[in-house]
């Protein structure tokens, strides 16, 4: 295998690859492009958000081998927009000349296990919930269960927005809870009180250095984030200090190169646990395209590309509004045109539409950002744009 060359990508020169074609795809290919790299995208949908924007797009699974070495032959560096592609797609891809893979395979095989995500909170003192594997019938009858209920079991891959996880209230509703999950190996979490939901994006180069982007308090609906605002207004500072210096401890502990989101749990107690990571920009980081002067995309292309990572500043205050497949129907599930107009007609609006064709209840369609010189003045039009739209208000 040939040396991977550690000098920068020079923007305007290269061609940068993505694996998966989503919106976080999508978006990470606006960033790109805006350097003047060009993208190349493998993904197996043929009319992926992200395929449609980029420069061109292998239309392939993401364990083609005969793909993948297409992408390489083609591109400097490599990235994935989502921690299910398979790490072994990614070792592949790390073999290949000339070839820079960031994130690398074992980051990524981390943050796609919840066992191995919680055994590396557990090493590194980043606190979280109390836990226990469940994966064989045997696990069950383990000591201490009891203690950590009522609690969540939670399959260890491949969950994700509130998918695969069920809540259990007693020892014997454990093994059905089980078995319905597919009896695949899975995590036992104890339910904790919560009194806030927060997330910190990270950057890491190849060199190591790392910037962040400000803490963000997110509102989960039916668990998937509907609301976030920056700054986080019911955030203690010292919280979110830690909250930065746990998620920079956990981006060493992998090595990672990219970007990084952890998300937390700030206790009624005060205390604050580690819930989850992903190694990849987030949907809770989407606020930076319009709120800061680097985004979250912005920071995935310099770290894959080695180019130096500036610190995010935050220039305006901002609330995300997640737009679901939802608000394209009614109540009886028949199509409706949502009064964009309305929206767009309101100061510091920014919309997001992702170019997905078909929208489905719980489907991420878009996002809607509001922006302000003031945090209450970044909600109030977000009340208001919820009020347009028909929204839940934020």
């Amino acid at each position: 295998m040939d040396t991977v060359d550690e000098g920068p990508l020079q923007p305007g020169q290269a061609w940068l690859g993505m694996l998966g074609g989503g919106q976080l795809g999508r978006m990470f290919v606006h960033a790109a492009q805006a350097l003047g790299y060009r993208v190349l995208v493998l993904e197996p949908d043929a009319a992926s958000p992200a395929g449609a924007a980029a420069d061109d797009h292998i239309v392939a699974g993401y364990e083609d081998r005969a793909a993948l070495a297409a992408l390489a032959s083609r591109c400097a560096a490599v990235s994935t927009e989502f921690e299910n592609v398979p790490a072994s797609s990614l070792q592949f891809l790390a073999g290949q000349p000339r070839l820079h893979v960031a994130p690398a395979a074992g980051s990524v095989s981390v943050c796609q296990h919840r066992a191995r995500e919680k055994a590396l909170f557990v090493r590194s003192g980043v606190p979280c919930a109390t836990h226990a594997p469940i994966e064989t019938e045997s696990d069950l009858a383990q000591p201490g269960l009891e203690a950590m209920l009522p609690g969540l079991l939670k399959t260890s891959s491949m969950g994700y927005d509130g998918k695969g996880q069920i809540t259990v209230e007693s020892l014997a509703a454990l093994g059905p809870a089980w078995r319905r999950l597919g009896a695949v190996p899975c995590l036992l979490e104890q339910r904790l009180p919560l009194a806030r939901e927060l997330s910190v994006v990270v950057a890491r180069g190849h060199d190591g250095r790392c910037v962040h982007l400000p803490v963000q308090q997110n509102l989960h609906r039916d668990g998937i984030l509907a609301v976030t605002q920056v700054p986080a207004p019911d955030v203690p500072p010292a919280a979110a200090d830690a909250a930065v210096d746990h998620a920079l401890r956990l981006a060493d502990a992998l090595g990672h190169v990219g970007v990084l989101c952890v998300e937390f749990f700030l206790l009624a107690d005060g205390r604050l646990v580690a819930n989850e990571m992903a190694p990849r920009p987030h949907n809770s980081g989407h606020h930076s395209i319009d709120s800061c002067d680097l985004s979250q995309f912005d920071l995935q292309v310099r770290a894959m590309a080695r180019l130096p990572l500036a610190a995010p500043r935050l220039h305006s205050a901002a609330v995300m509004l997640n737009l679901l497949g939802d608000l394209w129907l009614d109540a009886a599930g028949a199509p409706r045109r949502p009064d964009w107009a309305a929206v767009l007609a309101l100061q510091g609006a920014h919309l997001h539409l992702y170019g997905k064709a078909e929208a489905r209840r719980g489907r991420k369609m878009g996002h809607l950002t509001l922006t302000a010189s003031g945090p209450a003045s970044a909600l109030a039009a977000a009340r208001e744009a919820a009020a347009r739209l028909g929204l839940a208000p934020p």
